[in-house]
């Protein structure tokens, strides 16, 4: 016997006796119709024990018999093993002669529920045991019948395994597919987060180059503002304005690879990036497309960091085109509440007026609000209000450095 062929009387003989239950699971849809292939079961032993039974004398043993087809819903082996121990008493026996075929229709029930929830070794030994008994019974003349009727229960049983077997094969690939959608998402997700901070990374670009260049402006105008400045310190000087030179250059051959994925000549758009000074254009923009929007400013306004004045420009302007598309006709109002440490931001629109239009897009405008909260240390949160709007909140955290760092490029 071949090692492979010991294998899987191995694995047959081990599941031929589970410790643990296998119930049936419901089956996919809406409500009651997941349970229906339980009802079916039910309704089977039910009519099985009224009309099957009727015409022999130990009728509670007929019905104990139909009954584990409730059991194996649950245990379906403990189940089978009940049945198979229970046939050669129908069979041997004439009083339960008029239950025989009955009998084994309910046992190549129990087949089904095996094979269900089983590996194929355990259900070929299963089959295999139940076509030897039937087998066996008739060889002995235990009450079965004319050969044809060994033939029919036989047929039976490869019928039952056929379906079971394409029931289980549609749930694995069913399961399979779920697997691979979840996967998909996920990946999907990983790739949203991927392409917005590759946005973000672009549009921060000209913020980051402008200080490389100020560095570099500053290291070379340095040993001019000295009388007879040390060689040391010229030297630091001159290593100084190189390195933010290189850096610089570095920079940018990275924001031509990140630029070339949307752009095909590669080239770098020339407008600035917005801050919050050209805000007044923006909600211009968004009044012009039919939303009702009205700001308010709060706290003594000054010029930010430009990274965190980038992201607050892109917050509002994601969360008021977020209104404009899934809440028409509804108002709406930005609050930015300037504080020593942070740029506090409020955006809330009412409930719209209009059902939304289907809009195109990956739909992902949430998750780069938060990624660019997140860029700077801050914190961001959105979520339906109780009047059926929507409410955008996110914290900025920014520094006075932006305004000496003018005074000190004035200077130079």
């Amino acid at each position: 016997m071949s090692r492979t062929v010991r294998a899987v009387l191995g694995a047959a003989r081990r599941g031929l006796f589970p410790w643990a239950p296998q119930p049936m699971p419901p089956m996919g849809g809406p409500g009651p119709l997941r349970w229906l292939p339980q009802l079916a079961v039910g309704a089977v032993v039910v009519f099985t024990a009224v009309s099957a039974t009727e015409d022999i004398p130990m009728r509670a043993v007929g019905i104990l018999h139909a009954a584990l087809l409730l059991l194996a819903l649950r245990r379906p082996l403990p189940a089978w093993w009940l049945s198979l121990a229970m046939l050669p008493v129908f069979s041997l026996h004439a009083p339960f002669g008029p239950y025989m075929g009955w009998a084994w229709a309910v046992h190549a029930g129990l087949l089904f529920l095996v094979a269900l929830r089983n590996p194929p070794p355990v259900m070929v030994a299963t089959v295999l045991l139940s076509a030897a008994l039937l087998l066996g019974l008739h060889v002995a003349g235990g009450g079965i019948g004319p050969w044809y009727f060994t033939a029919i229960v036989l047929a039976l049983f490869a019928l039952v395994v056929a379906a079971a077997t394409g029931v289980r094969g549609t749930r694995e690939v069913r399961a399979r597919l779920a697997e691979q959608e979840a996967a998909l998402a996920q990946e999907r997700a990983h790739r949203t987060v991927l392409e917005e901070r590759a946005r973000i990374a672009r549009e921060l670009h000209d913020v980051v180059a402008h200080h490389m260049s100020v560095i570099s402006i500053q290291a070379d105008a340095a040993p001019y503002r000295v009388a007879d400045p040390p060689a040391e310190l010229v030297a630091a000087l001159a290593d100084i304005r190189a390195g933010a030179l290189e850096g610089l250059t570095e920079l940018r051959r990275l924001l031509g690879v990140l630029r070339s994925e949307d752009r095909p000549g590669g080239g770098a758009p020339e407008a600035p990036q917005p801050t919050l000074e050209r805000l007044d254009d923006l909600l211009a923009g968004v009044r012009a497309a039919g939303l009702d929007v009205t700001a308010v400013v709060s706290g003594a306004r000054r010029p930010l960091p430009e990274g965190a004045e980038l992201s607050a420009y892109r917050i509002v302007q994601e969360a008021l085109s977020n209104t404009l598309r899934h809440a028409p006709g509804a108002t709406a109002r930005v609050e930015l509440t300037y504080t020593p440490a942070a740029l506090r931001l409020r955006i809330r629109n009412g409930p719209g007026t209009a059902a939304p239009q289907p809009s195109p897009g990956a739909g992902h405008g949430l998750l780069g609000m938060r990624e660019r909260a997140a860029m700077l240390g801050g914190e961001l949160s959105a979520g339906a209000t109780p009047d059926g709007g929507y409410l955008v909140t996110a914290l900025l955290p920014v520094t006075d450095a932006p305004a000496a760092r003018t005074d000190e490029e004035r200077t130079a």
